[in-house]
């Protein structure tokens, strides 16, 4: 059940013309008053010979008892209260419980507290009432509406459990803001998937990810094709902005601007500035050195390894280290969506949609600490687009395996926080990352399991030893699944890169409980190939030293060698 207190209105009439009226795409059916503060209101939608007129005047009786400073102004409060799409239909009887509840709550009328305001429930959807009031008390005073927002939260809280509705889970006041049902509306008409506030929202925070300035903030802004304005002072500095779509256009044709602070409470220019303010100054005359053609999958094996290391912060660093590497994380989520493949960029576009909302909470990020993570988020947006093939396809797969668990990190954290909804937000990511790494994965790890099966009996006899020496507790699990064979393989590398491949599976093994992985083997395959320097891309492994490892001679097997000259 959501509750939501809508802007103020200064015509009473005004609202009774739309909550009786067919709505602005005829969704309104059968409206008609469910609840009121008298019994014997008027109701225009089922008496005829009830006026729109009629109810108005009674709602607005008690303002005649204020003088002009003493009324609220605007004076009409209206609350609309909606179920969510799998909850039953509640009759009108319920409804005009909720309806009594919710304004007893904010404060418009209570019984126990005496002369309340006037007010009326109208029911125009099966899922849905609006209440609108008057804010006037029949004593001659203003209500007390302070927190009334937090109340009738409260109270639908309350309301979901007696009624067993889907149950949602309390906020904290650092969600964004959500789109009113107007730009809903809006946003329907013209066939668009997302409203424009929502639109704004997602490319102002890909324009943040990795920015170290105003400058690069703005141009990204700009690149992106938005309308931009700024607000400045007199002495010159600069104190805000706002943002418009080009075709987002009001009723007099002119663009539809929303500050950053009412697209998210991060996305002020002061919140903004806090990102970058501990960056280190970049040198002017500093020579540039230019991007590597591999750059995208640098960019992908360094988020890997920068989100080993926020792991680790969000397990067992402070609170503040912690909420400033969370938010950190959502920038490195923005940017790799951005600059990834078609086949795993929906799935990771949706994941940093999702982890907006784990991104603030009302712990005070200590900012600068989470330094490495913006420079990887800034690294994989200045690397481009990655082809999703070879090296970058991979190394995909890798930094993704590594963010899922960071964001697991992320959502026990806020859990036992107490922050409901930003766990909630979390663990949705990561269901989201879960699907794109089964994407980014498959060719990659399906190259390695071919070579697993591929290795000597007496090399893969020597790999099964190293895994019972190094996990004997994950031995047998790892030893039944699929992925085991690409992990031997990897072992194998290892092994031929001239280090210690049961040293090393037991420090990737240690690193972190693997509790929440769908294979033990496939996420020890990327912590050994990122640990031991080996490349992401199997391909292109499988020729770095062909005779090393494939016997325990350091020859191949005549057919094997051949197999591997064809690929």
């Amino acid at each position: 059940m959501v509750p939501k207190i809508h802007k103020r209105g200064k015509r009473t009439i005004g609202l009774l013309y739309y909550l009786y009226g067919p709505g602005k795409a005829e969704e309104h059916i059968d409206p008609h008053l469910v609840a009121s503060w008298d019994h014997a209101a008027p109701d225009p939608g089922r008496d005829a010979e009830a006026t729109y007129q009629e109810l108005q005047q009674l709602l607005d009786q008690p303002l005649a008892l204020l003088t002009d400073a003493q009324r609220a102004r605007p004076h009409v409060w209206h609350l609309s209260v909606r179920n969510g799409p799998t909850d039953r239909i509640l009759s009108d009887e319920e409804w005009s419980d909720i309806a009594r509840r919710m304004v007893a709550a904010a404060g418009i009328d209570d019984p126990d507290q005496g002369a309340g305001c006037r007010w009326v429930a109208v029911r125009h959807a099966d899922d849905h009432i609006h209440i609108l009031a008057t804010l006037a008390r029949e004593d001659g005073y203003r209500p007390d509406l302070d927190r009334d927002a937090v109340r009738v939260q409260a109270e639908a809280r309350l309301l979901e459990q007696e009624l067993g509705l889907r149950r949602l889970m309390p906020g904290d006041g650092t969600a964004a803001q959500r789109p009113t049902s107007a730009e809903q509306h809006k946003a329907a008409r013209q066939g668009r998937e997302h409203t424009a506030r929502e639109e704004l929202r997602e490319t102002v925070r890909r324009a943040v990810a990795g920015a170290q300035s105003e400058e690069e903030f703005f141009g990204r802004l700009a690149a992106a094709g938005l309308l931009v304005q700024t607000r400045v002072a007199p002495s010159g500095d600069l104190l805000g902005y706002k943002v418009a779509l080009p075709d987002d256009r009001n009723k007099d044709g002119k663009p539809v601007y929303f500050p950053g602070a009412r697209l998210a409470p991060d996305l002020s220019l002061p919140r903004i500035r806090e990102r970058w303010s501990a960056d280190p100054v970049p040198q002017s005359d500093a020579p540039v050195r230019p991007l590597r053609p591999t750059a995208p999958a640098t960019a992908r094996r360094g988020t890997a390894a920068v989100a080993w290391k926020a792991l680790l912060v969000v397990e067992h660093g402070e609170d503040g280290l912690a909420a400033a590497h969370i938010a950190a994380a959502s920038e490195v989520l923005d940017a790799l969506a951005k600059t990834s493949a078609a086949y795993t960029r929906r799935e990771l576009q949706q994941a940093a949609w999702a982890f907006e909302r784990a991104s603030r909470s009302h712990v005070r990020a200590v900012r600068g600490s989470d330094r490495a993570l913006r420079q990887v988020a800034r690294d994989l947006v200045r690397g481009g687009p990655a082809l999703g093939r070879g090296e970058d396809g991979a190394s995909t797969a890798m930094a993704i395996d590594m963010l899922f668990f960071l964001i697991t990190a992320a959502a026990h954290w806020h859990a036992r926080k107490g922050h409901a909804q930003q766990a909630e937000a979390a663990h949705q990511a990561a269901e989201h990352l879960r699907t794109a790494y089964r994407a980014a994965a498959s060719h990659p790890l399906a190259a390695l399991h071919q070579r697993g099966r591929r290795l000597s009996r007496p090399l893969l006899q020597r790999q099964t030893a190293v895994l019972r020496e190094a996990v004997p507790l994950l031995a047998e699990q790892v030893l039944a699944e699929e992925g085991w064979y690409a992990l031997a393989a990897t072992l194998a590398e290892v092994e031929a890169a001239g280090q210690d491949p049961a040293v090393l599976l037991a420090d990737a093994a240690d690193r972190r409980e693997l509790g929440t992985a769908e294979s033990v083997s496939d996420v020890l395959v990327w912590r050994l190939r990122r640990t031991a320097g080996l490349p992401s891309d199997t391909a292109d492994a499988s020729l770095a030293n062909p005779p090393s490892w494939a016997s325990p001679a350091g020859t191949f097997p005549g057919s094997d060698h051949a197999r591997h000259m064809r690929r």
